[in-house]
Parts: structure tokens; sequence; C-alpha cells
């Protein structure tokens, strides 16, 4: 492949992706290799990045590792790293994620990168401490070699002290000062005659860890021989000196403590890049806004903060950002982030409040203490009010809106994990009830949340294993009361929560698509019965199923033939189903949601509308519909359990039967529960009814017994 020619397959794109990292990277590694070879080193690390970002489920521990090869390759430059993570944000995505949804992609980017800084670091980390070991043992040796000079020769001694690459100090056991190196001296910036005579209790620093002047004092006593500690120092011009500090006690030829003998590795520098590094593994490239890690671990000291400490939490999504996104471009998106976490960060200024952004357009903001059931209220709405004022980007006038969960308790009951997951689930609560607001975690909502999230999840596996089955409720002739048929009603049986109504999970099976196989299970399993029941009680006349029809089996483009194949394979004709649409399913349905249900309707299906009563269409457009049965909602029939029934709710059924019946259709009302519920409708001139007064939905043999009482009435 040319230079000039743009990759075509994945592993070219995967090369170039490694070449254009490569050459960012080579110029600020230090490595003996060329180029060529130095990008054959990172082509591996390339592919665990592109396969890391397209694998169904993401793996933070990828972005490590790739983080420490680059530590492993000798990029340990913090230039290395900060090029590296430009390459991967800009071109990562362009040449191996072609194939797959943007938005989830750039997240996945975005936290791979996050994971590689954090990987770098502990790599880093783990090489200085292998540094630090190597040079502590070294210093030892020098401890010894000292040492041994003081007691053997002055010479030796003094070739050792100066030529050391370690500062050296000496001091007397009273602290001090009689001795420095030049390696010190210039570690300090001054000369050694302002070092001598100072006296070491005087270089204690704010940062000094407790135990450290206990370890000199055990030193001095000669209750050891020597500590190694991590400490810093004040120069003279201010500045911090951060040291890794060894000190031994040095004994005369009899073996009674004389001096103590201090060596000083500078790690400053090193201090310095692991805190960046730090900054850039827990803090968001694009706000600056602290991230998910950083958040966990201040929610997690939050939650173990003792008796009498309590936390609250607000959890925003911005409503509509994906839309920005779509039409302005991934840029104004940035930038309206960015305001948005300025704007954030204003309000949370308090001690113990934190704003930090979690990916995407999601935010929390974190508030500790004994009182926080008022301050997070107040801290939500000053979230609420903070976006009220539109967001200039590009010259236009954005308008912010979101939503926000709230969960606020006392520390010590609840997980991190726990706490984010309700406010997760009261965010899309709130975003739910039209966005633009906040809500309050509820325990009881949310552990219907979280049934509903563990049905939609087994819901695939269950139609698998056969967890399904259906109960028939019969359809009843009001004119002699026979058995013309039953509707197929599916249920659940679910292993933990027993038999669930389709209330439960058909708005679930619908939302995930499953709606369309498990239709055609019901449609098939339905249409078998049909024909059984027209094989054992013929002599009672033809016998119909009803099948519900989901909105989104209308519009699926394979209805018509799967039910021309279920009919063919079960031997029965079209007029043995009556297939089941909601009128708001239909309200406003254009001629290309209509055709299928017209040609099973010219096939010999029945289609009925069921709820009727419930919408707001208009009559005259029963006439466009291809449909040839009305079934009245149970709402009618409810206002006829009084008696006398309200004569306004007669007059409607009654001209709602005459305007079915004058279109050549006819009409069956659902929840008939008495008997002079029968009789009324009846009289109006209804065809068909269901409901219990009848029968309950149950197997089909009930069905059967029904059936056969009617035959032989």
């Amino acid at each position: 492949m040319s230079a000039e020619t743009e990759p075509d397959g994945p592993e070219d794109r995967l090369r170039r992706f490694a070449t254009i990292w490569s050459r960012a990277v080579f110029p600020v590694t230090s490595t003996s290799s060329t180029r060529p070879e130095f990008e054959q080193q990172l082509l591996p690390l390339a592919r665990r990045l592109s396969e890391a970002l397209r694998s169904r489920v993401f793996d933070a521990a990828e972005g490590r590792a790739v983080g420490a090869g680059l530590v492993e390759a000798h990029c340990t430059d913090p230039e290395a790293l900060s090029r590296t993570l430009d390459c991967v944000d800009a071109y990562l995505v362009l040449y191996c994620g072609q194939d797959g949804d943007q938005e989830d992609l750039r997240a996945r980017s975005a936290r791979l990168q996050h994971a590689m800084a954090a990987g770098f670091a502990e790599a880093l980390r783990e090489r200085t401490l292998s540094e630090q070991e190597a040079i502590a043992q070294a210093a030892l040796l020098a401890q010894g070699v000292v040492a041994q000079a003081l007691h053997a020769s002055e010479a030796r001694f003094r070739a050792v002290f100066e030529g050391a690459a370690i500062g050296i100090g000496i001091a007397d056991l009273d602290g001090t000062v009689l001795q420095v190196n030049g390696a010190l001296v210039r570690m300090f910036g001054v000369s050694d005659q302002s070092l001598r005579g100072q006296r070491v209790v005087d270089w204690s620093h704010p940062e000094d860890a407790p135990h450290i002047w206990r370890l000199y004092d055990e030193l001095i006593r000669g209750e050891r021989e020597h500590y190694h500690v991590e400490k810093a120092f004040y120069r003279p011009d201010g500045t911090v000196l951060w040291t890794n500090l060894t000190v031994s006690l040095l004994r005369d030829a009899d073996g009674a403590p004389q001096y103590q003998l201090a060596l000083m590795e500078d790690t400053t520098e090193r201090r310095l890049l692991n805190l960046r590094l730090r900054y850039e593994a827990t803090h968001d490239a694009l706000t600056g806004l602290p991230n998910r890690t950083f958040f966990f671990e201040r929610l997690e000291k939050a939650l173990n903060a003792g008796e009498g400490q309590r936390f609250g939490l607000c959890y925003l999504d911005l409503d509509g950002f994906k839309t920005i996104n779509d039409s302005l471009g991934h840029a104004a998106g940035d930038r309206l982030l960015v305001e948005v976490a300025d704007r954030l960060q204003a309000c949370a200024t308090a001690p113990g409040e934190m704003v930090a952004r979690l990916g995407g357009d999601e935010f929390v903001a974190l508030t500790t203490g004994p009182d926080t059931q008022t301050e997070v209220d107040e801290l939500a709405d000053r979230i609420m009010n903070a976006l009220l004022a539109p967001v200039s980007v590009d010259g236009r006038e954005l308008t912010v809106r979101g939503s926000i969960g709230i969960v606020e308790g006392p520390a010590g009951e609840r997980s991190p994990a726990e706490v984010l997951r309700s406010a997760d689930i009261t965010m899309y609560r709130a975003k739910s009830a039209g966005g633009n607001r906040y809500e309050l975690a509820d325990p009881e909502a949310d552990a219907r949340a979280i049934t509903r999230h563990g049905l939609t999840t087994a819901l695939p596996a269950a139609l698998e294993r056969g967890e399904f089955f259906i109960e028939y409720q019969p359809l009843v002739r009001l004119g002699d009361g026979s058995v013309r048929g039953a509707e197929a009603l599916v249920r659940w049986l679910h292993p933990q929560h027993g038999v669930l109504g389709p209330d439960r999970f058909i708005p679930l099976a619908e939302h995930t698509g499953l709606i369309v196989p498990l239709g055609r299970w019901v449609l098939e399993q339905s249409v078998r019965q049909a024909r059984s029941w027209r094989e054992k009680h013929a002599d009672a006349g033809p016998m119909r199923i009803n099948v519900n029809l989901s909105p989104c089996q209308l519009t699926h483009p394979g209805l018509v033939q799967d039910t021309v194949d279920i009919l063919e394979r079960a031997g029965v004709g079209p007029d043995a189903l009556c297939l089941e649409v909601t009128e708001s399913a239909l309200i406003g349905a254009d001629d290309d949601l209509l055709k299928p249900l017209r040609r099973l309707a010219e096939m010999g299906v029945d289609i009925a509308l069921d709820d009727f009563g419930t919408g707001y269409s208009n009559l005259a457009n029963l006439r466009r519909l291809p449909v040839s049965v009305l079934k009245l909602d149970r709402s009618f029939t409810q206002s006829m359990q009084q008696f006398p029934a309200d004569p306004v709710d007669l007059k409607i059924v009654e001209g709602i039967v005459s305007l079915a019946h004058s279109l050549d259709l006819a009409v069956t009302v659902e929840g008939v529960e008495t008997g002079a519920q029968a009789e009324q409708l009846r009289i109006l001139g209804c065809d068909t009814a269901q409901g219990w007064y009848y029968a309950r939905p149950g197997p089909p043999e009930r069905l059967h017994e029904l059936a056969l009482v009617d035959a032989t009435g």
C-alpha cells in the first residue's frame, strides 16, 4: 500500500494507527531502537487498544496494561504519555472503530485513556520503587564502605565521601551537622559552610510523617542501626526538596554510638511527575473536574466516615445533549460540557462538597457532613439555577436542561455501587417525568426498577427455556351463550417471581425487541390450539383464536409472511384467527402501517380494534381501517355494574354498536362480571363478550369443557 493510499482493511488501519503513534512518541523516547523498530514494539499495544475499544464488555484492565507497556518500551518521559493520549484521542476511533456506535466508541476511548494514564503511573511507580531499592542497597554498601574508611583510612573515606553521587552528611549525636559532600550541597543549593553547624532537628517539614522523628530518637539512643524514609526539606529559597533518606548509626571501635550518617537521594522531579500522572489519572481531560475514579474514592471515604456522618449525592444528566452533539458536532458539545462543568464547580464550594464528571453528559455532586438532609436539596437547587442561563456556543444560545437523582442517607449502610445505582435510577425517574427537575430516591421505586432490569435481562433466556405459557379466556356469543373462541393471554412463569401477567413484561419485550420472537411463539401456540379445538369440537361450530399484536409487531416486515407460514403449518384457514390491535396503535396510522393489516384481512384473517373508546380516534376513520371487530374497553362495562345503569353510558354504547353494525363490524365487550351486565349488553346489540362472569383465563382444557356444555346444551 502506497503512502498516499488510505488503509482499507482492519489490519491496515491498525498498522496506520501504530505508525502515527510511533511517529508522535519516538522523539521523546529513550531507546536505542530505530523508529520502524519502535513501531513494531507499539503494534501489539495498538492491537490491545483496538480490541478493548470494540469488545462487548469494556475492560479497563486492558487500558492499564497498555499504559504499563509504554513504560516497558522506555516511554517514561511525561511528554511521551501526553502525546500518546493525544494520539489515542484523535485517531483510535477513526482507525479502529469505523463500524461501531461512534458516541459509545468515543466514550470508551476516553475511559481507555484514563486507564492508560493510571497504568502508566502504576508501572512507573513500580519501576521507581525497584530503582529505589537498588539505590538503597547501594547506600547500605556505601555506608559500609564509609564506616570501614573511618576506621581504616581518612584518604579512602574522603574519596568515597566526595565522589558519591548521592548526598552524604555526617552529624554528631546531638544533631549538629559536621560534614557534607558536594552532592548534598548541590541538592540544597547552598555552600557547605552554611550547612555545617546546622541542627538536624531544625530540618522538620509540615509533611513529615509522625514516625520519622520517633525513628530518629531511637537511632540516637542506639536502639536501632538505621532507618529509611521519604522526607521533605525546605531549601533556603523556599522551594521543597523531596528525598529518599537513609540514616545510619556509626559506632566507634568499642561499639559505642558516635556519629549519624545520612544518605539522601533527590526525588523531587520524580515526585512531581507522579503527582502529575496521578492528577491525569483522576481528573477529566476535557473539563478538569475529578473523574469517576476520584469520585468513587471520595464516595467510599464518605460512606466509611463513621457514626453520625451522612452523605448527599446529586446525579445529573443533561436533557437532550445527544441532539446537540448530532446537530452541532462534538466540538460544540464539548464546549457546552466545559461551560456546564464550570457552573457546577461554582455550585460546590462549601467544605465537604465536590463535583465530578462520570463521563459523557453525566455529572455528580457530593456533599458530606452531619446535616446533609437539607444541604443536598440546597445543592440541587443551586445546580438547577446554574443551568437556567443559556450557553453561547458558536454564536448560538443553547438552553441547558438537566435531570437530577438525589440520594441521601447515613454513612456505613450502603456501598458506593449501590448508592450510584440508586442515584441513576432516580435520575431516570426524573427524566421520565419530563426532565428539568430533580427527584429524591425512593427504595420502593429502586426495587421496582431493579426488578424491571432483572426481568429485561432474563427475557431472552426465558423464551429459550420455555418459561412462557398461554392461558385462554373464552369469547361468548351473547345471543345464545355459546363459546365461539378465546383470547390468548401469554404468561411468564418466572423462577423467582412466580406467574407474571403481560403488563409486567410485554412493555419490556417491546423495548428490547424480543416482542417479535415472543409474539411469533404465541401465534404459533395459539393457532395450533385452535386446530385442536376445531378437531375435537367440530359440532360446536368454528372456534376462533384471538391473538394480540403489539405496535412493534405491526411494523415488523415479516408479519404477513410469518402469519401465513404459521397458518399453513398448523393446517387451519385464516378464518380461525383474529388479530387484535389496540386503538392507540392505529391512531394516525398511515397507509404503510395499514398495508400488512389489509393484506391479512384480504386473506380472511379477522382484525379486531382492541380497547376501543380509550383513544381519540375519529369515528369516521373506522371506514379506512381494515377491521372487522370492535372490542369495547372494559370501562364501558364497569359503568353498568350499578342498577339502573347510567342512561348516558347506555346511549353511548348503543350509538357505538349501531355505528359498528352499519359498517358491518361485529362488537365484542371486555370485562363482563355479572349476569346483569351480560343481559344489558345483549339488549344493546353487542355480539360477543368475555370476562370473569363466563370464565377467568385458564388452560385450554377449560375451554373444551365450556364448549362441550354449549354443544350438549
